[in-house]
């Protein structure tokens, strides 16, 4: 059943929608943090159709970082008989505002200079068959931003207006 309410897309669902010959199409490439750790691949795009434009990358985690949390969670996982609580098997996705990176289309490398290793690590994930709802980007935004980071903005909107697709 259509979701009346659904305004984001994955750019491969929408067949009448494409990348921009002035932009990159950075599906495929590599995402790293400031310190050039790496995050991983771009998976897709999401559009807002409203606005016509890419508003989060979705990125499939690179295997090391979801090796690297589990590691640190294993001590409290054990605590609950042995089930994995923070994610399940398939949970390897998350996503990024386009407005906290840079594309540098020299290296094929996008860069999000504003968040660390440790923030990606710890960032809620959603598995790509049942992809996720607005308390899913909520919860992401928040972990990107916290409310005393001047980077936030309680206005959810705002998010989608910090920087367009076309950074170099």
């Amino acid at each position: 059943m259509e979701n009346k309410d659904k305004n984001l897309y994955r750019l491969d669902e929408l067949s009448d929608y494409k990348v921009a010959s002035n932009y990159s199409d950075v599906r495929g490439w590599k995402i790293v943090d400031a310190e050039n750790h790496t995050i991983g691949k771009i998976d897709n795009l999401w559009v807002n159709k409203d606005m016509q434009r890419v508003v989060y990358l979705d990125v499939k985690l690179d295997k090391k970082l979801i090796d690297d949390h589990r590691n640190e969670v294993r001590d409290v996982i054990a605590n609950d008989n042995g089930k994995e609580f923070i994610y399940k098997e398939g949970d390897s996705h998350i996503i990024i505002p386009i407005g906290s990176v840079n594309i540098n289309t020299d290296t094929k490398i996008v860069m999000a200079n504003s968040i660390g290793y440790d923030t990606f690590r710890n960032t809620s994930r959603y598995n790509t068959q049942h992809n996720f709802d607005r308390e899913y980007e909520r919860r992401v935004m928040k972990s990107y931003y916290p409310e005393n980071d001047p980077n936030y903005d309680s206005n959810d909107d705002a998010f989608y207006k910090r920087r367009e697709f076309d950074n170099h």
